[in-house]
């Protein structure tokens, strides 16, 4: 049984636990926290072991029957299920949650589209005409791009693992496809550079700044590899941005 989930996830994986704490007052949002930690053993098809997360020194018992969504951020891609703790436990020094998986696990979806807001600069151009045409039959490749063509600045106010959003005092037309290269910070290798290929979905004029424009762009040709990294990005700076709060 082990086995079925060791395809996907493994010991050392990165996971994150969601966990949401009712307010006393019902009028008030839940409080959505979201601890770090990695799996420490697979028991079964539907039983894990986790090191017990920690914030600061202070370790976060879950209390045995609570449910929890959990993300699994392994080498074969971003997994989603729904946990249960079972039991809690030690072993060579860690402290450990036991949890059943008591949903299927799936591949996670959401994040792809999350919008994560954002002040990354970009560099950018609309495609030739010639290159335009490739992309619509399809048939370009990263190489087939015209190389050192003059790029224009804009600054990327949100991202997502489907595409981006920018403003800029220059506009592109509604339906063009545009070159958008910018760097994000990845863990382990910093400022790595994507070139990208998207569609502009949306222009409008920026409300109270005249002469400022806001784009709205979905990646086309996007490999599978740059999505999952961005999406990487994401779930990163998502984390760093609630443990500052």
């Amino acid at each position: 049984m082990a086995g079925l989930l060791s395809k996907y996830v493994l010991p050392g994986d990165k996971v994150d636990i969601r966990t949401v704490k009712k307010r006393r007052n019902q009028e008030e949002e839940p409080e959505v926290r979201i601890y770090q930690t990695h799996v420490y053993d697979i028991l079964s098809g539907d039983r894990i072991e986790v090191v017990m997360p920690m914030e600061q020194t202070k370790l976060i018992v879950l209390p045995i029957g609570s449910e929890h969504d959990m993300i699994f951020c392994a080498k074969t891609g971003m997994y989603q299920c729904r946990v249960k703790v079972v039991d809690r436990d030690k072993k060579g020094g860690n402290y450990l949650l036991v949890m059943d998986l008591i949903s299927n696990l799936c591949k996670e979806q959401r994040r792809e589209y999350f919008r994560f807001s954002c002040a990354l600069e970009m560099q950018s151009r609309r495609l030739e005409t010639e290159e335009a045409q490739a992309v619509e039959k399809e048939v370009i490749v990263e190489e087939q791009v015209m190389p050192n063509l003059p790029l224009k600045r804009s600054i990327i106010v949100d991202i997502s693992g489907g595409g981006l959003r920018f403003v800029s005092d220059h506009t592109y037309e509604l339906g063009s496809t545009l070159l958008c290269k910018y760097q994000l910070d990845m863990e382990g290798e910093k400022n790595k550079t994507f070139e990208l290929l998207g569609k502009v979905l949306a222009v409008n004029e920026v409300e109270n700044r005249s002469g400022f424009y806001e784009h709205r762009v979905q990646y086309i040709n996007i490999g599978k590899e740059e999505r999952e990294e961005i999406i990487k990005f994401i779930f990163k700076e998502e984390r760093k941005d609630l443990k500052k709060k």
